[in-house]
C-alpha cells in the first residue's frame, strides 16, 4: 500500500470512528424529545468542520490533487447525520415549549 492509500483509509478510519457517534446521538436526542443537553452551536461547529473537510476533498479533486473515493462518501454520511441533530435539536425546542420548559 502507497502513502497515499494509507492517508486516505487513516482519514476514513476516523471519519468512520466519529460517524458511528452521530447516528446513536441522532437516536438518544430523538427519543428523549427534549433539547436539554443539546448545544446547538456545537452541532454547528462540528458541521462546519465537515464542511471544511467535504470542500477540501473537492479542491483536492478539481486540482488532480486526488480522485473524490470512499473518504469522501464518509465525509457526506457524517454530515447528514449531524445535520440530523439540528432538525432534532429544533423539534425538541418544541417539544420543550409544549411542556413549559422553556418560554
Amino acid at each position: 500500500m502507497n502513502a497515499a492509500m494509507w492517508k486516505d483509509l487513516l482519514e476514513a478510519g476516523m471519519l468512520v470512528c466519529f460517524g458511528f457517534s452521530w447516528p446513536i446521538n441522532l437516536y438518544k436526542n430523538y427519543k428523549v424529545r427534549s433539547a436539554k443537553g443539546m448545544s446547538l452551536p456545537f452541532i454547528l461547529l462540528i458541521v462546519i468542520g465537515y464542511l471544511f473537510g467535504i470542500g477540501a476533498k473537492i479542491i483536492g479533486h478539481v486540482s488532480g490533487a486526488a480522485p473524490l473515493n470512499y473518504v469522501f462518501a464518509v465525509y457526506i454520511f457524517n454530515l447528514v447525520m449531524v445535520s440530523g441533530n439540528i432538525v432534532v435539536y429544533f423539534i425538541n425546542k418544541k417539544h420543550d415549549r409544549e411542556n413549559g420548559l422553556i418560554k
